[in-house]
């Protein structure tokens, strides 16, 4: 059984959103979200952060699961502070930018308000 450490609740989806998930890129905000990115942004309700991602947890989108292979360096801090946080699903193991996790490169599901996104780990 896998232990859920967040759990975010889609609110909205930016009308530019299905664009970056085409391209394998997921950015997040909760509702603090900056008016000239909210467009681009999936937006959560942040709720329930009990604890930091680390490499190996698992992120899930609906019942679709991701693994995920690196977490940047501020990623955990901006997802806690603003609820952001960018998500690159390409199967890198390493980005140049401090606030990007990097998952495994698989289809991601459409996104829509009242997705669940959850983290896992175990």
């Amino acid at each position: 059984m896998s232990n859920i450490f967040i759990e975010l609740n889609v609110v909205e989806v930016g009308e530019e959103a299905s664009l970056m998930l085409d391209e394998g890129m997921m950015i997040l905000f909760n509702d603090t979200v900056p008016a000239d990115l909210k467009g681009i942004a999936v937006v959560h309700d942040a709720s329930n952060i009990t604890d930091e991602i680390k490499v190996g947890d698992k992120l899930e989108i609906d019942g679709h699961s991701f693994e995920i292979l690196f977490v940047g360096e501020k990623a955990n801090e901006t997802l806690g502070e603003l609820g952001h946080a960018t998500f690159n699903f390409d199967g890198e193991k390493h980005s140049e930018l401090p606030g990007t996790i990097c998952l495994e490169k698989k289809a991601i599901p459409e996104i829509k308000t009242n997705s669940v996104i959850t983290f896992h780990r175990g």
